[in-house]
């Protein structure tokens, strides 16, 4: 199952630059762990010591926030969007 990563501007270094990949992976899990073997790196800035997602990391599979679905287990269907989006914040 190939789906398209969104890569954000603070991220495209790991991905040669690049703001969007294809990588295989029937559930979020799989996407990012394949993300990492193509681009080595996203790893370190993609999860916390536990293993799981970092707190101020978001990440949408098509436009629902992974928080709200099943997270790391959340299905993404074939041809579907992920978007990594770095949290902002500021006054």
């Amino acid at each position: 199952m190939s789906v398209t990563v969104r890569i954000p501007t603070t991220m495209r270094p790991l991905a040669g630059g690049s703001s969007s990949v294809k990588v295989e992976g029937a559930t979020l899990a799989d996407v990012l762990a394949n993300l990492n073997t193509a681009f080595p790196g996203f790893d370190d800035r993609l999860f916390d010591e536990t293993g799981g997602l970092r707190k101020f990391v978001n990440v949408f599979v098509a436009d629902d926030d992974v928080r709200y679905l099943d997270g790391l287990a959340t299905t993404v269907p074939d041809g579907e969007t992920v978007s990594i989006i770095p949290a902002v914040a500021g006054g």
